[in-house]
């Protein structure tokens, strides 16, 4: 049973990883989101100069961690002109589950559903919290974690913020790719 759970597991991670256009230096087209009322909303009509795709959850523990984290990045960076695009792929968590979560967390964002798992998949994205940074070309510059402790007190890097830094400033991210760390995202079961 255990082997069965294990080969199940590596199939879907790699039919995801399989699936990824949007890798670490690939430019981003556009995918479509639904908002938390189901009305539909794109990447296209969300970027800008700079935008950061975040991949986030209600169930999670880890992201959790990382709630007044997102809103504290968001605040300082929204505000230089960096656009956010906070997205829950969890298929076992419904729109009003995240429109429930977001009011409890005080995000002063709005989060995005994404069904079918299309843009998680587009960019292979595995975790919650996960993130992309792109330039106003949509080229993918940064791909990882927010920081690299879910306590605050131990964080010693800080590659969202990091790349956001290098990005507004016309420089290379330095560390374009760190290793994102949470839950899994559940994906739609997809018949074979």
């Amino acid at each position: 049973m255990t082997r069965l759970l294990l080969s199940s597991g590596l199939a879907l991670f790699a039919v995801a990883a399989s699936a990824q256009e949007f890798k670490l230096g690939s430019t981003v087209t556009d995918f479509p989101l639904q908002t938390l009322t189901g009305q539909p909303a794109s990447y296209a009509s969300l970027k800008g100069k700079v935008t950061v795709v975040a991949f986030i959850s209600v169930q999670c523990p880890i992201s959790n961690d990382y709630n007044e984290r997102m809103e504290a990045l968001y605040r300082d960076y929204s505000s230089k002109g960096v656009k956010f695009i906070f997205v829950n792929a969890n298929a076992s968590e419904p729109a009003a589950e995240v429109a429930t979560h977001a009011k409890s967390a005080g995000f002063s964002f709005p989060v995005y559903k994404d069904q079918g798992n299309a843009a998680a998949d587009k960019f292979g994205a595995q975790v919650t919290p996960e993130t992309f940074v792109m330039n106003e070309a949509g080229v993918v510059l940064y791909h990882g974690a927010i920081d690299n402790a879910r306590n605050p007190a131990r964080v010693t890097a800080k590659g969202l913020h990091d790349a956001l830094e290098a990005v507004l400033n016309g420089k290379a991210v330095p560390q374009a790719e760190t290793k994102a760390f949470g839950c899994t995202i559940k994906r739609v079961r997809r018949s074979s």
